[in-house]
């Protein structure tokens, strides 16, 4: 089963989106990481549901509760077991798609997988999943901080065609970030990307979009050779997340366009040691941190339970009339945002301990 992340660093989720609960155990996280429950619910009511009309109005408070693992403010080396109950479960809005599965949503392959559908909205499939990584990103990040003075922020590039300025070498803080209920800290553009996922709302409709994240402070030699890439493993966490179809990384697929003489990052002096001029490799060369800033995209599509009506098929094969009812967000990249966060912590959290076992205490 795939419901553990990690290597050292590991991180296992439970719980379903109409559920009694969800939840996460972290294991092998270091002792003595300073970490608060108000630091985990910070980014926890980031990507809580109901902050604005451009996101799901299920009510949820999506309190952590801290089980095990930390104590006074400090982990204590034990496994870490965080819950999130739910409180506004209705599995009611989900009986008509036990006849028909929903088009674009996994209603259809988790029934040909498991031969059965789940009452709560989808289940594991569900984006409510993504609450039990955001807890456990927040220790990461923590563990990352502290150890490592590594900062990671991620923030909304593009809704539909709407796309903002490049804000990767201008580094926007979070509050710069969380200004815009869009979370694209560039005003103009979060203007219009507002008025794109409301007209979406109105007409029954969704829109999809693109999170940019930056990683700051990550210290050259982090990743493995050949099958364990930095790169592989980022987009393996990206592609884990729900209505994920793409990821790139410093130029991206805009360098099959180049040349080499265009694309290569040239070495310069920097400090005591090497960097480079440009940073096209998005501060990853031959799957291994080289010091200079990462930063990648990642595109989310459009949600795929909507209000209008679509003719699809049910289960038998017989023409079904669909429409979508229930809370769901017409965009999902404003609660994107810190979803990607976490799951980037938790990739550089394993890195890190995999590149510095005996001093990652």
């Amino acid at each position: 089963m795939s419901n553990t992340f990690g290597t050292i660093f590991k991180v296992t989720t439970f719980g379903e989106s109409h559920g009694p609960a969800l939840g996460a155990v972290i294991d092998g996280c270091p002792s003595l990481i300073p970490i608060s429950q108000e630091e985990i619910q910070k980014q926890l009511d980031r990507r809580k549901p109901g902050q604005s009309s451009l996101t799901s109005q299920r009510k949820e408070s999506d309190k952590v509760n801290i089980l095990s693992g930390i104590e006074k403010g400090m982990t204590t080396g034990a496994p870490i077991a965080l819950l999130i109950n739910n409180t506004d479960a209705r599995t009611a809005d989900y009986k008509r798609f036990s006849s028909a599965p929903r088009p674009s949503h996994a209603d259809l392959t988790y029934f040909l997988k498991y031969g059965i559908l789940p009452s709560s909205g989808g289940g594991r499939a569900s984006a409510r999943e993504t609450v039990a990584r955001v807890a456990a990103g927040a220790v990461a990040e923590s563990f990352l901080s502290i150890k490592h003075c590594v900062q990671i922020t991620a923030w909304v590039s593009a809704v539909g065609n709407i796309t903002a300025p490049d804000l990767v070498t201008r580094a926007p803080t979070r509050a710069q970030i969380d200004k815009f209920a869009v979370r694209c800290p560039d005003k103009e553009a979060a203007k219009k990307m507002e008025a794109e996922i409301e007209n979406a709302r109105a007409t029954g409709d969704s829109v999809g979009g693109i999170v940019t994240c930056l990683c700051l402070g990550v210290k050259p030699g982090w990743g493995e050779p050949v099958f364990d890439k930095l790169s592989a493993l980022l987009a393996h966490a990206m592609f884990s997340i729900p209505a994920v179809k793409g990821f790139e990384i410093g130029s991206g697929f805009a360098a099959a366009k180049m040349r080499g003489s265009e694309h290569n990052d040239l070495f310069v002096k920097k400090g005591k040691g090497l960097g480079t001029l440009t940073n096209n490799s998005g501060g990853i060369q031959g799957g291994i941190s080289n010091g200079e800033p990462i930063y990648f995209k990642v595109a989310f599509k459009p949600t795929a339970t909507i209000a209008k009506e679509q003719l699809t098929a049910d289960f038998k094969g017989k023409p079904a009339l669909l429409a979508g009812k229930g809370r769901h967000d017409p965009c999902v990249v404003p609660r994107a945002v810190p979803i990607v966060e976490a799951m980037t912590a938790l990739v550089l959290a394993d890195a890190a301990m995999r590149h510095h076992p005996a001093n990652a205490f």
